[in-house]
């Protein structure tokens, strides 16, 4: 019975009718077919059938042209923005011969991703161009470095904080490879774009100003509210150091016409410190140049009835009385005509002084932040705060030291207001000086080494600004109205303060330049020639104190010993040391200073009692001359001019004893007497015939030492005439010898 109600049912299905409900569709038949489609498209504009591809285009390995990526560099991903720069760098190191002719439409793309929101792109665009610039010539890069610092200076003022240090990274590798460029213009009234690089340092150490507002209150502009980290804030000081270096040097290039000449290699002895002991700029000028090399005619024959100022380098003392102390006017390779003011007030001046006073509150405060944790004596300190400190102290030392450089240039409220600024940053690192790291590492005892000698630069300054204003000019009168009382009693601890931290560096400095170690290391760190140089003015201001001007402290070195410290590290120092001329020149310079009729220096060489050490000085030349040979002709050609002008300007330290002693030590240098091989030629004859000049001063040397001794002397005179003769026989130097000789009197 069930079973056939079931069969009546499945029946009855097939003739039903479907109820339709409320709100719902008709059903379809369960036998219906779906006829609708859909249809994509795949667009491959890179592999056209309509469009023939030139199979010489030069491509990746992936096949991807210089169109194909520079139309990449626009796409929305970022991972594949990437792509496309190592792409480049794919393509130009397999077809390095497009590089040049792509660069205007390269750089075009590439300068928009500087300010990329993603930081992956970010460092491979900046990889891709520290490997990319250097390939391309200065003057094919140099018309497109105004795109990359538009681009570059606009991303220092980005919204987001790793944008904006990201972009000092460009400007440093834009730094390194053309600086000019990137700091033209950075003063006023100058066209460049070197002010809106200032202005973007500024904004993102958030001690921005109007740039060029240089009168009224210093407002900050920025709009970074974020606190740098002490990794962020090192990268922006050290690219703002090495800005300011390259505008500060740039300066000196132009003002300077004199080290044009000079060798790119040779570091140039700097002369500024010795200035304020001139009474006026033309003098000085003059003793500037006494070792500065000159183009000269060198004319193979002299006219012997009239000689052309009859030695090279020489006045024409070959007419004249011999004994006479020569006058510097009288040197026939000294121009003048191209000289120029010494210093004079400019647009960098200002710059720098309203620079100083900028940064004044975050350089304190950066040194203040980080001196507790640098100078810790548990531990040695982080490497970031260290690096962090020491950009501060080169910055400072590039702003004060390039202003207080300037004799003429500043005003006196202005100079009170820089001493007093730099004044208070060294208080704040008198107590930690001398600076020694807790335990041995020798980049950290490098760099406080290097901070040591930035403290003694720094404390030089103040010690030669105090030396050429009237006593009591030093006060805070000018920011701080006081009673007269009170300015005294300032004036007096001004000057108390100066007095120790000259007699710590005075101490500091004599144990260097005798090889003592202040840090505890096994091996102290030899002087390099930069470290020389640094060390310079402090030196000379050591030595130009007044007698009496200062009480020595306990412990604290008197000012012969830094004298004769230096003698004896000159003397020590070995011919093929790097430091040896610059040693030679900077002594040279202060014997000849009392030669000098507009000296006005404290200093005096017939005071120090040390004569005897500047004889021996003296007479170690000519072996050193005899080391070096023709291995390192401007060495030779500094110690050469050293004597040379030292014998010129009569110089009270060489005297017939002397003169014997340098024609003994000379003959060696033009003829060697071997007991056993007789005659050998000396290394005079070793120096090329095109280096002709440097021959020509030996010649010169001897002719003056021939001419101021006496014929008494014998053997010796005879046997340097004879060496001379010997080496010069069958050169160009011959007849320049003998017309030298004839002239003088001496054949």
């Amino acid at each position: 019975m069930p079973k056939s109600s079931k069969k009546k049912k499945e029946k009855a299905v097939d003739f039903s009718k479907a109820k339709l409900k409320l709100g719902k569709g008709k059903q379809l038949p369960s036998n219906a077919v779906d006829t609708s489609f859909k249809a994509r498209s795949i667009v491959l504009p890179t592999q056209s059938i309509a469009i023939e591809k030139d199979a010489t285009l030069p491509t990746t390995r992936r096949k991807q042209s210089f169109d194909d990526l520079v139309s990449l560099m626009k796409h929305y991903n970022a991972n594949t923005r990437k792509d496309a720069i190592l792409s480049f760098r794919e393509l130009f190191e397999l077809h390095p011969g497009i590089v040049e002719s792509s660069m205007t439409i390269l750089l075009g793309a590439c300068v928009r991703l500087i300010g990329d929101e993603d930081a992956g792109v970010r460092k491979t665009l900046l990889s891709f161009l520290s490997w990319l610039l250097p390939l391309v010539s200065k003057e094919d890069l140099i018309p497109h470095v105004p795109l990359l610092i538009l681009f570059t200076t606009s991303a220092q003022t980005h919204i987001y904080p790793e944008i904006r240090i990201d972009a000092v990274r460009f400007l440093d590798l834009f730094l390194e490879i053309v600086p000019e460029s990137v700091v033209d213009g950075w003063t006023q009234g100058n066209s460049g774009h070197g002010k809106r690089v200032l202005e973007g340092y500024l904004g993102i150490l958030s001690a921005g100003t109007k740039y060029g507002d240089t009168e009224g209150e210093l407002k900050a502009t920025s709009t970074a509210s974020v606190v740098l980290s002490s990794q962020s804030k090192l990268i922006v000081l050290k690219s703002l150091s090495a800005f300011l270096t390259h505008a500060v040097s740039q300066q000196l290039r132009l003002s300077d016409h004199a080290t044009s000449n000079l060798d790119p290699a040779a570091v140039p002895l700097p002369t500024w410190f010795l200035a304020p002991s001139f009474r006026s700029t033309r003098p000085f000028i003059a003793y500037q140049r006494l070792f500065r090399p000159e183009s000269v005619d060198c004319q193979p024959q002299l006219d012997a009835e009239h000689p052309r100022d009859g030695f090279i380098c020489m006045p024409n003392f070959a007419t004249g009385p011999l004994a006479a102390a020569w006058s510097l006017n009288d040197l026939s390779d000294l121009s003048l005509a191209q000289t120029e003011s010494l210093t004079h007030l400019n647009s960098n001046t200002s710059s720098l002084i309203h620079l100083a006073r900028t940064l004044y509150s975050t350089l304190l405060a950066s040194y203040l932040d980080c001196a507790p944790i640098v100078f810790s004596p548990s531990a040695n300190p982080p490497e970031a705060e260290l690096n962090l400190l020491t950009v501060t102290a080169r910055i400072m030392k590039t702003l004060y030291g390039s202003i207080l450089q300037d004799r003429f240039s500043l005003s006196h409220a202005e100079e009170e207001t820089l001493c007093d600024e730099l004044s208070t940053l060294l208080g704040y690192m008198t107590g930690y000086f001398p600076f020694r790291p807790a335990r041995r590492e020798i980049k950290v005892e490098h760099a406080f080494q290097d901070l040591n000698i930035i403290y003694c630069e720094l404390t030089a300054l103040l010690v030669l600004v105090s030396f050429r204003r009237p006593s009591g000019d030093i006060s805070r009168k000018a920011r701080f109205p006081t009673s007269r009382s009170n300015a005294f009693f300032s004036h007096v601890k001004y000057e108390g303060k100066l007095t120790l931290q000259a007699g710590l560096v005075r101490t500091y400095v004599t144990s260097l330049l005798r090889g003592e170690d202040h840090s505890g290391a096994q091996i102290s760190r030899p002087l390099i020639p930069t470290m020389y140089i640094a060390l310079l003015p402090t030196i000379w201001a050591l030595l130009n104190q007044p007698k009496g001007s200062h009480t020595r402290s306990q412990g604290e070195a008197p000012t012969d010993t830094v004298l004769s410290a230096m003698l004896d590290q000159a003397i020590k120092t070995t011919s093929k040391s790097a430091v040896k001329a610059l040693t030679v020149e900077f002594i040279a310079r202060i014997l000849l200073l009392e030669t000098e009729s507009d000296y006005c220096g404290h200093f005096d060489v017939r005071n120090t009692g040390e004569q005897e050490k500047f004889r021996e000085w003296i007479l170690h030349l000519p072996k050193t001359l005899w080391e070096i040979g023709p291995h390192n002709l401007a060495t030779s050609e500094i110690v050469i001019k050293s004597l040379l002008r030292l014998l010129q300007r009569g110089s009270i330290m060489i005297k017939h004893e002397e003169i014997i002693g340098l024609q003994t030590r000379l003959t060696p240098f033009f003829m060697i007497t071997h007991p056993v091989r007789g005659r050998l030629p000396g290394p005079f004859t070793k120096i090329p015939t095109s280096s002709l000049l440097i021959r020509r001063l030996a010649v010169d040397l001897v002719v003056t030492i021939l001419s101021v001794s006496t014929r008494s002397e014998g053997e010796e005179r005879e046997n340097l005439m004879i060496a001379v003769g010997s080496a010069v026989s069958g050169t160009p130097e011959e007849g320049y010898w003998q017309q030298l000789m004839t002239a003088a009197g001496l054949s």
